[in-house]
């Protein structure tokens, strides 16, 4: 993937994360490869079961632990633009010992949300007596807030969902499979995209499980479709957005359905309405929450009511109880309430939002009534 902004974004991102390691008493992070790499450096190297590792210390200079076999892909990021040591390895180095080396002798160290198991049991080895702790912590306030260029980002992955969505409705015929219907939507995807992230197709009682993909199951007259599709830009920011519609369109839907629909458009409304700088994550999940269980669904509406987006599809901040987060201007997260019935149907609604000085701007656009 292409380096997408200018160096000087990354160098300001870099000495961001060393201040906030700093003003935490860490003696630094050691991030893996991954969206949290991408993110700091424009880097979307791979190095598999090798190591790859950028260390930040909480003062001084940064450097990336590299095996000799991935130092060409450095070129495709911002790295050589970087005051950034470069630390190359071959096999039967210790490129662990390398990042550790890195860092003062003594303080905590935040580690990346990427680092496998092995990676992370091997780096503790090596810090004796010094705890870890989780970078995406360290850095949450880093990554969460996004900044006009990445709201570019969201807002252009958006317009490239809704572009599909456009094209649902005439896709969910009678006598066509869910499968049908995904191959056909995957292909779309890719049209808009560069990666199919997933593809739902949850029909009349499939719908009722939230993480349904789709299956051979034949839509029927009248079916509740929940279709929830996302992909992935050249960037490398995501797209999410989940319709609900009607197999030959909202006058073949029974009463409850369309009851039940308008029910939920409130409740995506409610919590849309709600979103301003200072407002708790919690409280936007219960703005949604409390329109569903006045109307008697409460008890179906099973999961959060929504999670932060960019180059990670699902990240703080994550909107669900218990979550005392007050969101702030830049942060851009989805809102999708959803009423599950088991057995009968299942039906969501989702959008990515993106939280403004008075409010909340919408970064997806598609219809949102029952189609």
């Amino acid at each position: 993937m292409p380096v997408i902004f200018d160096a000087p974004v990354y160098a300001h991102r870099l000495s961001t994360a060393a201040e906030l390691a700093h003003s935490q008493g860490l003696a630094g992070l050691i991030i893996g490869t991954g969206p949290e790499l991408a993110y700091l450096t424009g880097s979307t190297i791979s190095s598999h079961e090798r190591l790859t590792a950028l260390v930040i210390p909480a003062q001084g200079t940064p450097q990336l632990v590299v095996p000799a076999t991935d130092l060409g892909e450095l070129a495709h990021s911002a790295v050589p633009e970087l005051e950034i040591e470069i630390r190359g390895w071959v096999d039967g180095d210790r490129p662990h010992s390398l990042a550790v080396e890195s860092l003062p002798t003594s303080g905590a160290v935040a580690l990346g949300s990427s680092l496998t198991t092995i990676h992370v049991l091997t780096l503790q080895q090596l810090l004796p007596g010094r705890s870890t702790v989780p970078a995406a912590t360290t850095l949450a306030d880093l990554f969460m807030v996004k900044d006009p260029a990445e709201i570019s980002q969201l807002k252009r992955a958006g317009e490239a969902i809704d572009a599909v969505h456009q094209q649902v409705p005439g896709l969910l015929l009678p006598g066509h499979t869910e499968r049908q219907v995904a191959d056909t939507l995957a292909k779309l995807i890719l049209v808009e995209h560069e990666v199919v992230d997933f593809v739902i197709v949850g029909s009349g009682p499939n719908g009722a499980d939230p993480h349904h993909s789709y299956s051979d199951r034949v839509l029927e007259s009248g079916d509740v479709v929940v279709v929830d599709l996302g992909g992935t830009l050249d960037t490398g920011y995501h797209s999410d957005e989940t319709r609900t519609y009607i197999v030959g369109g909202p006058e073949a839907a029974t009463a409850k359905a369309r009851e039940a629909y308008e029910v939920l458009f409130n409740a995506h409304a409610a919590a849309v309405a709600a979103v301003a700088p200072g407002v708790s994550a919690a409280d936007l999940d219960a703005a949604a929450r409390a329109v569903i269980t006045e109307a008697g669904y409460g008890d179906y509406f099973i999961h959060r009511t929504g999670h932060g987006i960019g180059l990670s599809t699902h990240e703080e901040p994550y909107l669900m109880a218990g979550n005392n987060l007050p969101v702030e201007p830049g942060m851009c997260f989805s809102v999708e309430p959803g009423i599950y019935l088991p057995g009968e149907w299942g039906m969501r609604l989702e959008d990515i939002v993106t939280v403004t000085s008075s409010g909340a701007e919408y970064l997806s656009y598609q219809h949102r009534e029952l189609r």
